[in-house]
């Protein structure tokens, strides 16, 4: 499933960057915070950013609220939220289901970044509950735009 979202969006090149983070016990603690350094050396240049969450299908819920904290090489902050949509009202899957597996992916396309140097990214579960059962892991993943002719 991986493989062919990477062929997907970056044409069968290799990412700029790939990193996952996998959840002891199938649990996501509120204080665990997965973060994720990446290197920018072109601003001239568009990225695609995907978090790819898994989860099992005993998951109880239909999305799940995260917020993105990103720290520029500047030192400036900022903190969005942002809904993953795992299934749909009647109880479907949205993702890429395999045996109880669920992949999601939460796109930000075409984005450029504004100062060179290393970003980092930290994800946050941002629901009531102090943990959020049933999910494998998490990935952040850079890929390089490429244009057509």
């Amino acid at each position: 499933m991986v493989v062919a979202l990477f062929a997907m969006l970056g044409c069968g090149k290799a990412p700029v960057y790939e990193k996952s983070y996998s959840f002891k016990n199938k649990e996501w603690i509120r204080e665990v915070k997965p973060f994720f350094e990446v290197e920018i050396t072109d601003i001239k240049k568009e990225y695609n950013f995907t978090i790819l969450l898994r989860t099992t299908t005993d998951y109880n819920f239909s999305n799940l609220w995260i917020f993105l904290k990103t720290e520029a090489p500047d030192g400036t902050t900022a903190r969005e939220p942002f809904q993953i949509h795992l299934a749909s009202p009647d109880g479907a899957w949205l993702g890429n289901k395999t045996g109880t597996i669920v992949e999601t992916a939460l796109y930000f396309k075409e984005r450029k970044l504004p100062l060179k140097g290393k970003y980092k990214f930290t994800i946050e579960q941002g629901i009531t509950s102090a943990q959020v059962d049933e999910v494998l892991d998490i990935s952040f993943i850079v890929d390089e735009v490429v244009k057509g002719n």
